[in-house]
């Protein structure tokens, strides 16, 4: 799995970067095997001007070519991460659990039995 991080006007010391390859992790527990690679990004929408507006947005591409996307906006990059995190969490399990539905229903179809005609 690779995984990327850009980041637009946002400090990317180690502390953050450990935080965020940690809920990474937290969030992809059970499925990272399926995982192709990851993309992160960390910016500032306003800039200098302050407010609620640290944005982490994660993009998670599966092997089979699907991609699942999660976004959070919060007043610190801890936060907004946090939020991201959880929501891909959520999001990837849901993407999982349609996976296995499909590839269920894909298993239990059968040909017709053939019917033997009386002589």
């Amino acid at each position: 799995m690779k995984v990327q991080i850009q980041f637009s006007e946002i400090n990317l010391s180690d502390e953050v970067r450990r935080h965020v390859l940690r809920r990474l992790h937290n969030a992809l527990n059970h499925g990272a095997k399926l995982v192709s690679r990851v993309v992160i990004r960390l910016s500032d929408i306003n800039g200098p001007r302050g407010g609620e507006d640290k944005c982490c947005a994660i993009e998670v591409r599966l092997a089979g070519g699907d991609a699942v996307y999660a976004k959070g906006v919060q007043g610190n990059v801890f936060g907004a991460i946090n939020l991201a995190a959880r929501r891909l969490g959520q999001c990837f399990d849901r993407q999982l659990a349609r996976s296995h539905r499909q590839a269920g229903r894909r298993r239990t179809i059968r040909a017709p039995a053939l019917l033997a005609t009386p002589a």
